[in-house]
């Protein structure tokens, strides 16, 4: 069997409840350097280093008979891996567990409600931004190839009155959340992040 555990945006006091009981039962735990390095050293000696998901799915294919889990950042299923787990592994059980998602993370820190909010991701690809920046309200995650600057860029394109807050390393101790107009912006370097866009 297989749990795809939702492991929030990274800090251990925002872990749901029995997250430790997955881990303690399982036979192997999968993530990323990052993911494992923030884990006892008990659950460590079991662990396995998140590979590339061509060999993932090859891994998971030919260990059915055992109790794996997988480490998502943030909530599985809002952009994570966990719909790719569900699409792709058809052999045994798969069952997620959900994570607070960077995003909501981030609302929350803001103190801005995210209902009627559009969530989407640039992870990897690039949005339709006519279709997002229809919206008052969105939440974002990126990468180190379309982020703030990039977003900052198509909302200057399209003449838009916006403000962008960028939450990096959220939930640890060197957090940061800033509130930039998108022409300031544009100057900016940032790390893999979370985005959220409101009107002006």
């Amino acid at each position: 069997m297989i749990i795809v555990l939702g492991i929030g945006p990274g800090s251990r006091d925002l872990h749901l409840v029995n997250f430790d009981n997955y881990l303690k039962n399982a036979q192997v735990v999968i993530g990323s350097q990052r993911q494992l390095a923030s884990l006892n050293k008990d659950i460590q000696n079991k662990s396995k280093l998140l590979p590339a998901l061509n060999e993932l799915k090859i891994y998971l294919l030919d260990n059915s008979q055992k109790r794996i889990v997988i480490l998502a950042s943030g909530d599985p299923l809002l952009y994570g891996i966990g719909s790719w787990i569900k699409a792709n592994i058809t052999n045994q059980p798969v069952k997620i567990i959900p994570g607070i998602s960077s995003i909501q993370y981030c609302f929350h820190q803001l103190g801005i409600s995210m209902n009627n909010s559009y969530l989407t991701s640039s992870h990897g690809r690039k949005p339709n931004f006519d279709f997002v920046l229809q919206h008052e309200k969105i939440g974002m995650v990126t990468d180190q190839y379309f982020g703030p600057r990039e977003i900052a860029a198509e909302i200057c394109k399209r003449k838009q009155k916006r403000w962008l807050y960028v939450g990096e390393n959220l939930s640890y101790p060197d957090e940061r959340i800033i509130k930039c107009n998108p022409e300031h912006m544009l100057q900016r370097k940032f790390d893999m992040n979370v985005v959220i866009i409101t009107n002006a």
